[in-house]
C-alpha cells in the first residue's frame, strides 16, 4: 500500500473519529498534555487544511496553530478530502510548499501521516472511543517517525517530547505513542 493509500484510509478513519467528539468533551485533557480536546480539535483540522495547500500547490492562507472552527467535523471531512485529492492528483514525487520552506513531497507526506496518525490517537483516547488504525498506518507513521524526528528536536521547550520507552513487542499504536512522547495506555 503506498503512503498515499495509507493517508486516505487513516482520514477516512479521522472523519469518524472528529464526528464522534461530543461538545461536553471539548475541555477534556488528551495525551497531547499541551491541547484540550477542543484545542486538540482545531489544531488538526488547521493542519489538515496547511497541509492540503501544500499537497495542492497553494500556498495555506493561514496561520494553522491559530485557526479555530465551530463544526470540526465538517471542517475536517473537506479538509482531508482535499488533502487526499491533492496528493492523488499532484502525486509527491514533487518539492511542495509547506509553511515557509520547500520541502521534497515524499518529506510532507510523511510528516503529514505523522501528524495524523498521532493526533487522532490522542483525540480517540481523550474521548473514549476505540482507535481505529491497523497496524499497517500505525508502523507506517512510526517508520516515517523514526526516520524524520531526531534527539535534538525533543525534551523541554522543544516541539517535541523525550521519547517514552515502550517494549518492542509492543502494540503498534503503544510503540508510536510511546515513540512521539505520550505515555501509551
Amino acid at each position: 500500500m503506498s503512503d498515499v493509500d495509507v493517508l486516505e484510509s487513516v482520514v477516512a478513519k479521522g472523519k469518524g473519529i472528529v464526528a464522534g467528539v461530543s461538545p461536553d468533551r471539548y475541555g477534556a485533557p488528551t495525551p497531547c498534555t499541551d491541547y484540550d480536546v477542543k484545542t486538540l480539535l482545531d489544531h488538526i483540522v488547521g493542519w489538515t487544511r496547511a497541509f492540503a495547500a501544500g499537497a495542492n500547490g497553494r500556498d495555506a492562507t493561514e496561520d494553522p496553530s491559530t485557526y479555530t472552527t465551530d463544526d470540526p467535523t465538517a471542517a475536517y471531512g473537506a479538509a482531508a478530502d482535499d488533502l487526499v485529492r491533492g496528493w492523488r492528483e499532484h502525486g509527491t514525487d514533487r518539492d511542495v510548499r509547506f509553511a515557509t520552506a520547500e520541502m521534497p513531497g515524499e518529506a510532507v507526506l510523511g510528516m503529514t501521516l505523522i501528524e495524523h496518525v498521532t493526533h487522532l490517537c490522542d483525540l480517540a483516547i481523550a474521548t473514549g472511543q476505540e482507535v481505529p488504525f491497523t497496524d499497517e498506518e500505525v508502523e507506517t507513521a512510526l517508520a516515517r517517525a523514526k526516520a524524520s524526528l531526531p534527539d535534538e528536536f525533543r525534551g523541554e521547550g522543544k516541539m517535541f517530547a523525550d521519547v517514552v520507552p515502550v517494549p518492542e513487542d509492543a502494540p503498534a499504536v503503544d510503540r508510536l505513542l510511546g515513540f512521539m512522547g505520550r505515555q501509551p495506555a
